[in-house]
């Protein structure tokens, strides 16, 4: 019986060195990476696989841990067009349309800006609320609640929710519509001036 504690004992023991050990070894790395320069923090080259899916997987739970669920699910044909203007001013260069490519210079971004084409179907109301007002970390996304209102995220929100019902040609005619409202000097997407 005294043998096999004592043996029990030994096992504990190692296995509690052996993650010492391997936690102290983990510790100088990345105190060698960061000291030396090694990780590579250029926009212009992707992230290791591994650090690409660590931070990935990282935004996600951290979005479903903390958005709240109380945004509304059905929206007024009003709100989408809103949310349609909010996009064109402040999302598509990043995020690109139906039919409408990302700006050239979003290619210098790491991580890309995804496509929102689908993004209703991958996020609830509560969790596009969310992102759009706080932003995300380590990209480009901005937290827009610091410059837009609460109706103007909330209409953001109804055009994402709508967007994968959009065709490529109803987006377009959105587009012209729009263009053709700012000509005329009629409510349309505006520019927004910036300080």
């Amino acid at each position: 019986m005294l043998e096999r504690l004592t043996r029990m004992q030994f096992a504990v023991v190692s296995v509690v060195g052996a993650f010492a050990v391997a936690g102290a070894i983990a510790a100088i790395l990345v105190a060698a990476t960061i000291g030396f320069g090694w990780y590579n923090t250029a926009a212009d080259v992707p992230h290791m696989p591994m650090v690409a899916w660590l931070l990935h997987r990282t935004m996600i739970r951290s979005v479903k841990a903390h958005a709240q669920q109380d945004a509304p699910r059905q929206f007024s044909s009003q709100q989408v067009q809103q949310g349609f203007a909010e996009f064109e001013e402040h999302c598509v260069m990043c995020h690109g349309g139906p039919g409408v490519a990302r700006a050239k210079w979003v290619m210098g971004l790491e991580p890309t800006p995804p496509y929102l084409v689908d993004a209703a179907r991958r996020w609830s109301p509560g969790e596009l609320r969310y992102i759009i007002s706080h932003g995300v970390k380590m990209t480009a996304m901005p937290a827009w609640h610091f410059s837009q209102s609460q109706e103007d995220l909330t209409s953001l929100v109804a055009f994402l929710e709508a967007l994968p019902n959009i065709s490529t040609k109803q987006y377009a005619a959105m587009r012209a519509q729009a263009q053709e409202a700012r000509r005329q000097g009629e409510d349309g997407p505006q520019p927004v001036e910036h300080p």
